[in-house]
């Protein structure tokens, strides 16, 4: 049986995590400590999971009395680089939320504590784990578009998941990097997946028109504000288990779950579109809208046999709301349309989070697909956001050879 202690007990961590490790892998996997720096979010996770583990004082004492086999990291994510590279020096091997980390020089850190220190980190990028993903990779090894020469990807966010990236800590630069590594980082380690090759250069542009301070009708926190009544953002905080999470919480560290997202403090884009060259010669657009009335993605992949084109719907808003719709065709050179229908898989993220958890936590199965990410997985698809956000604030093409080392 492996042990394991959590840093960052937020709604991810519990619900991804904790929950089951402390349910359904109960017989291979126990926790042994939680902590973070809001302790009442850490206690608050213990007693959900009915656990028995401590909840500690600091993050060196629990992985020095606890002695875990693994350390699981979810905090905000500029600190992943921080208990990534402890753990590993105290000895133990990581699981990493996404994105690994949010620029290049934590990023080379991490890769180098891993390499001196022998340990291991896993990045968690349930993307890969989705039936409906598994299926696109398996044709696209099967050459039946043939050899990758283009990717065209547009990733939409509908209002209700979009804005919130507004309204929590997401919304700072020095907090997350931004969407591009925040969010595209799944959507960049997919592509990676797919065409085998590592990216080596990207151009990026973004804005941020939509979020921000383009409201005079603002206030700082949706629960106090003016315009609760008439703003289509309001968000309460009072409901479900936001309060005990949250409002609950917020004597300890004074963070704010409901935001405005009309702040003159966001820093980060709504909008970005960029061009990522691999190594192979394959070629990638790749678009990211945060406030679309719909939410899903569109993928084209163009081959040397074929074109294949990919449609996912799903969100909480406009004409496919509370629906998952997966759609695959495949368009040949002998003038054939060929229509995949791939089943609907049950559970968080089109399926993707159970078996992320299985492979995680039970281990020792097969994995043909090379579903498993590891650092260096994790490296490349941070890579493509570090140079997008540089190549935004330079107004040049970025080589990721001059970022990250391998």
């Amino acid at each position: 049986m492996k042990t394991y202690a959590i840093v960052g007990a937020g709604s991810r961590c519990t619900s991804m995590f904790a929950l089951p490790l402390s349910t359904q892998f109960q017989d291979v996997a126990r926790i042994v400590g939680v902590y973070d720096i809001n302790y009442k979010r850490a206690q608050l996770l213990q007693q959900k999971c009915r656990g028995e583990f401590p909840v500690y004082d600091s993050f060196e004492q629990m992985v020095r009395e606890a002695k875990p086999d693994i350390v699981i990291v979810t905090t905000i994510d500029r600190y992943h680089h921080e208990y990534i590279i402890k753990a590993m020096e105290m000895g133990c091997d990581v699981i990493s939320e996404k994105p690994m980390t949010i620029d290049e020089d934590k990023c080379n850190a991490i890769l180098e504590a891993e390499q001196r220190t022998g340990r291991k980190v896993t990045v968690t990028f349930n993307m890969r784990y989705r039936p409906f993903a598994a299926r696109i990779k398996e044709l696209l090894q099967q050459k039946t578009i043939g050899q990758i020469l283009s990717v065209h990807f547009e990733w939409f966010l509908d209002t209700d998941h979009g804005a919130d990236y507004f309204r929590r800590w997401h919304r700072k630069k020095e907090n997350s990097g931004g969407l591009l590594l925040h969010k595209s980082t799944h959507h960049f380690d997919f592509i990676n997946w797919l065409l085998e090759e590592e990216p080596v250069q990207v151009s990026a542009f973004g804005s941020l028109r939509y979020y921000g301070p383009t409201r005079e009708e603002r206030g700082t926190r949706c629960l106090t504000c003016s315009y609760k009544s008439s703003c289509e953002f309001y968000f309460d905080i009072n409901k479900g288990s936001l309060k005990e999470l949250y409002l609950d919480c917020e004597d300890v560290d004074g963070y704010y779950r409901d935001q405005c997202v009309f702040s003159e403090e966001i820093d980060i884009e709504d909008s970005v579109s960029l061009q990522v060259k691999y190594a192979g010669g394959a070629l990638m657009s790749y678009s990211l809208t945060a406030h679309s009335p719909l939410e899903g993605f569109r993928l084209a992949i163009n081959g040397t046999e074929g074109r294949m084109e990919v449609e996912t719907y799903h969100g909480r808003v406009g004409p496919f709301a509370g629906e998952d719709i997966n759609r695959l065709k495949v368009y040949n050179r002998v003038e054939e349309e060929i229509t995949y229908k791939v089943p609907l898989a049950l559970g968080a993220h089109g399926g993707g989070d159970e078996r992320l958890l299985k492979m995680l936590f039970r281990g020792n199965l097969e994995d043909p697909l090379q579903q498993q990410a590891s650092s260096w997985d994790g490296a490349m698809s941070n890579a493509i956001g570090f140079a997008a956000n540089k190549s935004m604030r330079e107004g040049q093409s970025i080589l990721i050879s001059d970022l990250v080392k391998k």
